[in-house]
Protein backbone atom coordinates (compact mmCIF):
# COMPACT_ATOMS: atom_id res chain seq x y z
CA UNK A 1 0.00 0.00 0.00
CA UNK A 2 1.11 3.53 -0.72
CA UNK A 3 1.31 6.61 1.43
CA UNK A 4 -0.47 9.70 0.12
CA UNK A 5 1.47 12.94 0.57
CA UNK A 6 -0.54 16.11 -0.01
CA UNK A 7 -0.15 19.88 0.17
CA UNK A 8 3.32 19.70 -1.34
CA UNK A 9 5.27 22.60 -2.76
CA UNK A 10 5.05 22.78 -6.55
CA UNK A 11 8.87 22.86 -6.57
CA UNK A 12 9.24 19.41 -4.97
CA UNK A 13 11.05 16.64 -6.88
CA UNK A 14 11.00 12.85 -6.60
CA UNK A 15 14.52 13.04 -5.21
CA UNK A 16 13.39 15.46 -2.47
CA UNK A 17 10.63 13.08 -1.41
CA UNK A 18 12.87 10.03 -1.53
CA UNK A 19 15.49 11.77 0.60
CA UNK A 20 12.96 12.72 3.31
CA UNK A 21 11.06 9.43 3.36
CA UNK A 22 14.23 7.29 3.38
CA UNK A 23 14.89 8.62 6.89
CA UNK A 24 11.91 6.50 8.01
CA UNK A 25 12.55 3.31 6.03
CA UNK A 26 13.19 1.85 2.60
CA UNK A 27 11.37 3.64 -0.21
CA UNK A 28 10.21 1.30 -2.98
CA UNK A 29 8.72 3.90 -5.33
CA UNK A 30 7.81 7.58 -5.56
CA UNK A 31 5.02 8.74 -7.87
CA UNK A 32 4.79 12.50 -8.37
CA UNK A 33 1.89 13.26 -10.77
CA UNK A 34 2.42 16.27 -13.01
CA UNK A 35 0.04 18.57 -14.84
CA UNK A 36 -0.27 17.49 -18.49
CA UNK A 37 -0.14 21.03 -19.83
CA UNK A 38 2.50 22.67 -17.64
CA UNK A 39 4.58 19.66 -16.59
CA UNK A 40 4.63 21.00 -13.03
CA UNK A 41 3.91 18.75 -10.04
CA UNK A 42 0.25 18.79 -9.00
CA UNK A 43 0.99 19.22 -5.28
CA UNK A 44 0.66 15.62 -4.15
CA UNK A 45 2.56 12.34 -4.39
CA UNK A 46 2.39 8.66 -3.54
CA UNK A 47 5.29 6.99 -1.77
CA UNK A 48 5.58 3.20 -1.44
CA UNK A 49 7.46 2.05 1.63
CA UNK A 50 8.94 -1.46 1.89
CA UNK A 51 7.00 -2.41 5.05
CA UNK A 52 3.64 -1.45 6.55
CA UNK A 53 5.30 -0.61 9.88
CA UNK A 54 7.46 1.93 8.02
CA UNK A 55 4.32 3.45 6.50
CA UNK A 56 2.78 3.86 9.95
CA UNK A 57 5.99 5.45 11.26
CA UNK A 58 6.32 7.92 8.40
CA UNK A 59 2.65 8.92 8.70
CA UNK A 60 3.03 9.56 12.42
CA UNK A 61 6.27 11.50 11.94
CA UNK A 62 5.41 13.63 8.91
CA UNK A 63 1.65 14.25 8.91
CA UNK A 64 1.26 17.94 9.71
CA UNK A 65 5.00 18.62 9.52
CA UNK A 66 6.11 21.79 7.76
CA UNK A 67 8.34 21.15 4.76
CA UNK A 68 9.33 23.55 2.00
CA UNK A 69 7.02 26.17 3.52
CA UNK A 70 3.91 23.95 3.48
CA UNK A 71 2.19 21.75 6.06
CA UNK A 72 2.22 18.23 4.61
CA UNK A 73 -0.74 15.88 4.78
CA UNK A 74 0.50 12.30 5.01
CA UNK A 75 -1.82 9.30 5.30
CA UNK A 76 -2.46 5.86 3.87
CA UNK A 77 -3.48 6.07 0.24
CA UNK A 78 -6.97 4.86 -0.53
CA UNK A 79 -7.39 2.34 -3.33
CA UNK A 80 -8.42 3.97 -6.58
CA UNK A 81 -12.18 3.87 -7.14
CA UNK A 82 -12.52 2.91 -10.81
CA UNK A 83 -16.32 3.18 -10.73
CA UNK A 84 -16.08 6.98 -10.80
CA UNK A 85 -14.36 6.97 -14.18
CA UNK A 86 -16.86 4.65 -15.88
CA UNK A 87 -20.27 5.79 -16.94
CA UNK A 88 -23.07 4.52 -14.73
CA UNK A 89 -25.71 5.24 -17.32
CA UNK A 90 -26.01 3.29 -20.54
CA UNK A 91 -27.11 6.29 -22.58
CA UNK A 92 -23.67 7.80 -22.91
CA UNK A 93 -25.09 11.21 -22.18
CA UNK A 94 -25.48 12.28 -25.80
CA UNK A 95 -28.11 14.73 -26.97
CA UNK A 96 -29.06 12.48 -29.88
CA UNK A 97 -32.82 12.00 -30.16
CA UNK A 98 -34.16 9.03 -31.98
CA UNK A 99 -37.08 9.88 -34.23
CA UNK A 100 -40.14 7.69 -34.07
CA UNK A 101 -41.40 6.01 -37.21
Amino acid sequence: MSVYVGNLSYDVTREDLERVFTEYGQVSRVSLPTDRETGRPRGFAFVDMAAEAEEDGVIEALNGAEWMGREMRVNKARPRDDSRSSSSSGSGGSNYRRSSF
